[in-house]
Parts: C-alpha cells; sequence; structure tokens
C-alpha cells in the first residue's frame, strides 16, 4: 500500500514555528486532504476558502499546497451546484492520453 504523505503547511505563523491556535487545524485540513481524490480536495479547500472571505484562496493554497486557480475552480464548481461534475467518476469524460491508433499517419500511397 502506497505510504500517504501529509503536506506540511506554509503559512506564514506555521513557517515561523510559532505555536497558534490555527497550528492543529492547519494539520488536520491537509491530514484530511491526504485521504481525498483530487476534486474532494478542491472542494473542500473552495469551501474553506469562502468561509475566509477575502484573502482565503491565498491563505488555502499556503495551508494546502494547492494552486489559488484550482481552489477559484472549486469555488465556481461548488457555485453552480456541482452540475457539471460526475457522479461516477472522478474526472469528465474525454480527457487523458489519445489512442495508439490515431496517432498512426495514413499511408500517402494510392
Amino acid at each position: 500500500m502506497a505510504e500517504i504523505t501529509v503536506h506540511q503547511c506554509q503559512c506564514p505563523a506555521c513557517v515561523r514555528g510559532e505555536d497558534h491556535p490555527d497550528r492543529h487545524l492547519h494539520h488536520n485540513i491537509n491530514l484530511l486532504l491526504s485521504h481525498l481524490d483530487e476534486q474532494q480536495r478542491r472542494w473542500l479547500a473552495a469551501l474553506k476558502s469562502q468561509k475566509i472571505g477575502h484573502g482565503g484562496d491565498i491563505l488555502l493554497s499556503q495551508i494546502t499546497g494547492l494552486h489559488p486557480d484550482t481552489i477559484r475552480r472549486g469555488r465556481e464548481e461548488l457555485d453552480a451546484d456541482l452540475q457539471d461534475r460526475p457522479t461516477d467518476r472522478i474526472r469528465k469524460p474525454g480527457g487523458g492520453r489519445p489512442r495508439l491508433s490515431k496517432k498512426i499517419p495514413r499511408s500517402s500511397r494510392r
């Protein structure tokens, strides 16, 4: 079984090593995120960011290691009530690597 890595918070207070009141919360957020799939991580970070308000995307990015654009995308998906998100899979269909048979060029012979 693969070992799970928990992201270390990079917010200014945690980086300085201060024993601030949210240090344990930041660890627990990262612990939970380490057990979720990519869209669930995005949605949880977006939800926490909405609660913080202005500057929330940047702060959550520092705490979780997710890119601010990823958190913004999660907020947009939550605002749309997750309507475009598939329920039976993590990613939308159509992504990924093209089939090898499509890469083979046709012969120029007639």
